[in-house]
């Protein structure tokens, strides 16, 4: 139409212009004369439009202050609109219930509307997110941890582990994971960043072959993967780390994917799945929630451990995907022709525990590191020589650290903790520290019950009662209690008078205050 409006303006259109257009867009010669005709008038292109009723910024504020309830809304509307009308203001009609909701489908997207009740979170359900190109094998690693929903027995008591693994992004194959009981820290990370490093060309571990140097890995901002000891690690071998932004899953879509297929894939089936459906209308403990859905009793511990071992062995060699064109993550690997650059095992060892950064000594008793010796059967014949040795160890693995020589580098042994506690030292003192915290919460909670002020029930705007009645002589009685126990206020300044300062001591000079009426002069100070 704007090619018509054209040559029109320039005095060159004729019927054939017209009617080519007509039947390029299969309308009749007539339809496209009164489109001209309304574009020189009204000077638009297209249909007219319809007046309707349009969600303004001060109808959104107003879906904003009420979560998104439109109902409420419209009330709202109505009882201001009712309002204008007593007091004689103008008032613009209000719209039915019906072409308000219509309204807000039409000027809201789906995002906006779910943004209304749900905040930013809801918000980013509907957004739409690009694909990273697939590049080639250890080109990238992402590493993250996921909290197993499946209830499992660790020294009679039920824990939900926590697992953290490396994936590769072009391959979508597990390097390296690590199992932890709780919550993970820079030692789970160390462990499964050493098994992902390290290969097995004979295929007899869960991981086979995939592993490596990558150029590239992708974390979360999570203090553990920021630590220092994560990036010593990494730095050691020139592997950059990228810290995506903060609740940005889609930044690292491929462990996210990763982390949402082993829980459809293998936790729902276990016993002891927490998020099983239930029959039940209230739900019950957190204790008794798994087992008693999947009607078994959960497993210990070492069984999980070893059957998620199982699950990673299926992922990389029998496991399909559309992502891959039909192959195996271990297919793709091998179908890669990108060289895989191998770390040394003695750097590896070194470069994936934490340094302790101090030169130690190698005496009779041992090495002595936090106040504590440690020992090793490979120490005979190396006491009081002066031996020179550096220290690196397992964050929070104090039971045992890797000696290395402190010229050289290289690696002497792993010395163990001298007169360490047996195990049943360790349950006790467990079960004391236990006990000890069951009855510290016993006396806050009874302590919250006496300090608690409660009030009762209203049924009308009012003020509500304080409850609990205490007559005067209870009171009088408690107090007294307390202001005995009180040694603070027990203490008083002039139950001892001070003695009399000797008379060798210089006594301060009582001064007089100064008439108001007399100007002020600057006296010289005088002596005792």
């Amino acid at each position: 139409m704007s090619r018509l409006l054209v040559l029109d303006g320039r005095g060159e259109l004729t019927t054939e212009h017209v009617r080519l257009v007509a039947a390029s867009v299969g309308v009749s010669l007539r339809s496209v004369w009164r489109w001209l005709e309304a574009a020189r008038r009204e000077g638009r292109t297209g249909p007219r439009g319809r007046e309707r009723f349009r969600v303004t910024p001060e109808l959104h504020a107003r879906l904003l202050a009420w979560c998104g309830n439109a109902a409420a809304v419209h009330r709202e509307l109505v009882v201001e609109h009712a309002a204008a009308v007593a007091e004689g203001r103008c008032a613009s009609p209000v719209p039915s219930l019906a072409t308000l909701h219509r309204a807000i489908r039409r000027d809201l997207s789906a995002g906006q509307r779910a943004a209304l009740a749900g905040g930013e979170r809801a918000r980013r359900r509907h957004d739409v997110h690009l694909r990273r190109p697939r590049l080639w094998r250890n080109a990238c690693w992402e590493a993250d941890h996921t909290h197993v929903p499946v209830e499992v027995v660790l020294d009679g008591e039920l824990v939900c582990p926590w697992v953290t693994w490396f994936v590769d992004c072009a391959t979508n194959a597990i390097a390296g994971a690590a199992v932890t009981p709780h919550q993970p820290s820079r030692d789970a990370i160390l462990a499964a960043l050493r098994i992902a490093l390290s290969r097995d060309e004979e295929l007899s571990g869960p991981y086979g072959p995939v592993g490596g140097l990558p150029s590239l890995v992708r974390i979360d901002r999570g203090s553990d993967f920021l630590s220092s000891t994560v990036a010593a690690a990494l730095g050691a071998f020139a592997v950059p780390v990228e810290d995506l932004p903060a609740y940005r899953p889609e930044l690292k879509g491929t462990v996210e994917n990763l982390n949402r297929c082993v829980e459809r894939m293998f936790f729902a089936s276990l016993p002891g799945y927490t998020r099983a459906p239930s029959a039940q209308l209230r739900p019950g403990s957190r204790s008794t929630r798994g087992s008693q859905a999947q009607g078994a009793e959960p497993l210990e511990f070492t069984v999980f451990v070893g059957l998620l071992l199982e699950w990673i062995t299926w992922w990389n060699t029998e496991h399909t995907s559309q992502a891959l064109e039909g192959r195996t993550p271990l297919q793709a690997w091998q179908d890669d022709p990108t060289p895989v650059e191998d770390v040394d095992a003695h750097l590896l060892w070194a470069f994936t525990l934490e340094d302790d950064g101090r030169v130690r000594t190698l005496t009779a008793c041992g090495v002595r590191w936090r106040s504590r010796y440690y020992v090793g059967e490979w120490m005979t014949g190396r006491a009081d020589a002066g031996t020179k040795v550096r220290i690196r160890y397992i964050p929070h693995h104090d039971h045992e650290i890797e000696v290395f020589d402190a010229a050289s580098g290289r690696h002497l042994g792993t010395a163990h903790l001298a007169d360490a506690a047996s195990a049943d030292q360790r349950r006790a003192v467990r079960q004391s520290r236990e006990a000890e915290k069951r009855r510290l919460a016993r006396a806050l909670s009874a302590a919250s019950r006496h300090t608690r002020d409660r009030f009762g029930a209203v049924t009308s705007a009012q003020r509500p009662q304080r409850l609990g009645a205490l007559t005067a002589v209870q009171a009088e009685q408690e107090l007294a209690v307390s202001h005995r126990a009180d040694l603070a206020a027990r203490a008083l300044p002039d139950l001892i008078p001070p003695s009399e300062p000797p008379a060798s001591w210089a006594r301060p000079v009582k001064r007089l205050a100064p008439d108001p009426s007399t100007p002020m002069r600057r006296a010289c100070p005088t002596r005792s």
